[in-house]
């Protein structure tokens, strides 16, 4: 179950000839090389970039939208850039907003309502850049809700469905048959149906697990608990709360999995091609805290570089040896112990340490899998573009992009030098991010936070290629470079 280390050290090797080969003269140590299309996804998906087979009977694929590799967003256009940015303000909202509001008080306040913009291409789907895992649902041929590793879509016959993976989010709903549309949202894979489960069942209204859903109680109909989520923008899901077997893979299975079986899914943040959320976050509804006493209170995701390749989400302990990892510790937040943080307290550019007192970094920074862009502290960002900046002078500038200020125009451009950056967490745990990590069409991927006592956030585009490992009973968080 050990990853080979060849491959690993083949696929870091190419990465040196291409350095050599593209710039030559080029300060390795402190700059990589890369080609422009290496930062585009192909027109075919080529799964994993490393060679993981032996891992797979435990991981789920993980893919980003609108590319080959996405079954659930087939045919569905792309958004724009300004809708993603736009979607991505909103979240980082949300999870301001959750800093500040207990987590038993509501899911966060209201967000006013978003610039206009065309909703087609501000679903969640559409606008979340990342984090998509491959479940499968119960089915005339199949008595288990399964998560199906090798699934393209399909949720007959036993086959895979694409849920959001959300670590700011504790509970976990699915979109249940009679759904129609609206009040729900379209999907791709056949709807979950409880009534063709043999092992699907409802819980009383006095059941221990309807009574301990606090904020996500909302009543009772014919005696079967009923829940509803509100997220901060007004998107709703509500309808029954059920359990299921759920087989995430074959050594992976939870056989009274709690979820909401919804019958009510809309607005912006949920409409996403999907079949629902699983939830993440540090919860007793979460996905994590139901699977703990089995195989531990922990969980890891790697999210892929391009939409053309697969990452993967593992729930419990990686089968890897500690020492491949850098470990730091988790931050809990007072109000909202559902989130995970980090501390931050330091950044390189190039090899240069940027001057910014760690004190800086003291409210934390949120790991997110859904917000693209990182926003760290104004001091600390300041500082970062302008490191950045002063050594991307080879490249003309152009106009902002929404919240991304430091923005170059690459066309005809065949190779781009990047400086190397490095995120040093709490206990030195230094992270250098991959190329994938450092852009967003064209824009360096950081902005800052409103002032620098507020909690930073640090976005999925960084955490590219990236094994991030959530040790949730541990109070630590690990990263493993390269990863996918």
């Amino acid at each position: 179950m050990v990853v080979p280390l060849l491959p690993l050290l083949l696929l870091f090797s190419s990465c040196t000839t291409l350095i050599a080969d593209a710039g030559a003269g080029v300060d390795e140590l402190n700059y990589i090389v890369l080609t422009s299309s290496s930062l585009k996804a192909k027109a075919v998906c080529e799964g994993p970039r490393v060679n993981t087979t032996a891992d797979f009977t435990n991981w789920v694929p993980v893919t980003r939208p609108h590319g080959p590799c996405s079954a659930a967003a087939a045919g569905k256009s792309e958004p724009s850039t300004v809708d993603v940015l736009r979607w991505d303000q909103r979240r980082a909202g949300y999870i301001q907003g959750m800093l500040s509001v207990p987590v038993n008080a509501s899911m966060g306040p209201k967000l006013p309502p978003p610039a206009p913009t065309d909703q087609s291409s501000m679903d969640m789907k559409g606008t979340d850049p990342a984090i998509t895992a491959t479940p499968g649902t119960a089915s005339t041929k199949s008595s288990q809700m399964s998560i199906d590793p090798a699934a393209t879509g399909g949720g007959g016959g036993g086959g895979g469905q694409t849920m959001v993976l959300d670590t700011a989010s504790i509970f976990p709903w699915l979109q249940c048959a009679p759904c129609p549309v609206p009040p729900c949202h379209p999907q791709k894979e056949t709807l979950y149906d409880p009534a063709k489960s043999p092992t699907s069942a409802t819980f009383s209204c006095n059941s221990p697990a309807c009574t301990q859903l606090g904020p996500f109680a909302n009543g009772c109909v014919n005696n079967q608990c009923q829940y509803r989520v509100r997220y901060p923008d007004g998107s709703t899901t509500m309808g029954t709360y059920v359990s299921d077997v759920m087989t995430l893979t074959p050594t992976r299975v939870l056989p009274r999995f709690q979820f909401g079986c919804s019958h009510f899914a809309q607005g912006a943040s949920i409409n996403t091609q999907t079949a629902g959320s699983m939830g993440l976050g540090g919860g007793p509804q979460s996905l994590v805290s139901q699977g703990k006493d089995t195989y531990g209170d922990a969980f890891s995701y790697c999210i892929p570089p391009t939409a053309s390749t697969t990452g993967f989400f593992l729930l419990g302990v990686p089968p890897r040896s500690s020492s491949r990892y850098v470990v730091t510790p988790m931050v809990k937040d007072k109000f909202n112990p559902a989130l995970y943080a980090v501390r931050l307290q330091a950044i390189t550019v190039a090899g240069q340490l940027l001057a910014v007192p760690p004190t800086v970094f003291a409210a934390g920074s949120v790991m997110d899998s859904r917000a693209p862009i990182t926003r760290l502290p104004p001091t600390a960002y300041l500082a970062l573009r302008s490191a950045f900046r002063s050594r991307m002078t080879m490249y003309r500038m152009v106009p902002p992009k929404e919240h991304l200020d430091t923005c170059y125009d690459f066309t005809g451009v065949s190779t781009i030098t990047l400086p190397r950056i490095v995120l040093v967490f709490d206990r030195n745990a230094a992270v250098e991010l991959d190329p994938s990590g450092v852009l967003f069409d064209g824009c360096l991927a950081f902005t800052s936070t409103a002032d620098d006592h507020a909690t930073g956030i640090i976005g999925n585009v960084q955490q590219r290629t990236i094994e991030v490992f959530y040790d949730v009973g541990g109070g630590a968080m690990a990263f493993r470079r390269g990863a996918c």
